[in-house]
């Protein structure tokens, strides 16, 4: 098999799957936990982010590349992520669960290392990377990693689409870059599924304080996102990428527009597993329903 169908055959391989084990599957069971487990695991793509071929970039597209204000966040992101999947993984003994979420700070951390040789690839500076410590609650640290990519990976979707339309990416670097946003949809795949059989799992009794928690994950998010939230080597950064992204990418678009590109890329990204597995639903619900209070604009003649 040539390098190309090898390079196909696993594309495909991480975009659809089906659980062999026929039937409903109770949510809380052991065999749920292994359905989800094994997702993450079975579509596993192989690529080594060493051996990965950036294209030449011509003057202009090299400068859209670095004028994004995205890279210092993206890497200090992958790198924390690594660390609050594996400080949760450490406290769970289930097998493959506890493997699978090996795998994903393994593919985190592979992110970090795609964005590090990317960014010294076309010369882009970096603010210095912190020192990456050990959260002290690795649950809250895992959910706060889980939903953050839920938000994240629903919009980036859409702007990657965005700017392969665009042609503000050139295509061999779209090319290049594709497997990285797949495996963010299974990433957020697997957590929800992680969510709901979690909660199954729990004595009732723990439950109210679990919604508690979660809801209080979901604060901390909205107003890390709505606010100035992040410091770089001491400048403010702002959380809310998705304007900033869109602006950068494409100029000034249509916000009805790109919510429906990211409704579509959603789907897409995530139609190919088995359906047994529940998607990702709050931001989709949300959008939607913003989407009701809202109007494409006419596009002008001509």
């Amino acid at each position: 098999m040539t390098d190309s169908a090898l390079i196909e055959a696993a594309d495909h391989a991480a975009r659809h799957w089906q659980y062999q084990v026929p039937g409903r599957l109770d949510r809380g069971g052991d065999e749920y936990m292994r359905m989800m487990s094994r997702m993450l695991l079975d579509t596993f793509n192989p690529y080594k982010p060493a051996v990965i071929a950036w294209p030449k970039l011509a003057d202009a597209a090299r400068q859209r590349l670095i004028s994004l204000p995205i890279w210092d966040i993206a890497v200090q992101t992958e790198g924390r992520a690594r660390l609050r999947i594996l400080a949760f993984a450490a406290r769970v003994t289930a097998q493959p669960l506890r493997e699978a979420l090996e795998r994903m700070a393994f593919e985190e951390n592979r992110h970090k290392e795609v964005l590090s040789r990317l960014v010294a690839a076309y010369g882009i500076a970096l603010a210095p990377e912190p020192e990456y410590v050990a959260p002290r609650d690795p649950e809250w640290a895992f959910m706060v990693t889980g939903y953050s990519e839920c938000i994240d990976s629903f919009f980036a979707f859409g702007l990657f689409e965005l700017a392969r339309r665009s042609g503000f990416f050139p295509p061999e670097l779209v090319e290049t870059f594709e497997p990285v946003i797949q495996e963010e949809g299974r990433h957020i795949l697997f957590f929800i599924n992680w969510i709901t059989w979690y909660k199954r799992r729990m004595p009732l009794w723990r439950r109210p304080w679990f919604l508690l928690k979660t809801a209080a994950v979901w604060l901390f998010l909205i107003r890390e996102r709505i606010g100035i939230a992040r410091d770089v080597n001491g400048t403010p950064q702002d959380a809310n990428f998705t304007a900033k992204g869109s602006e950068a990418v494409v100029g000034e678009i249509d916000p009805a527009e790109l919510l429906d590109i990211c409704l579509t890329e959603n789907d897409r990204r995530l139609s190919g597993y088995d359906p047994r597995l529940i998607k990702p639903a709050t931001m989709p619900r949300l959008v939607r329903i913003a989407r009701r209070f809202m109007r494409r604009r006419a596009r002008p003649a001509g």
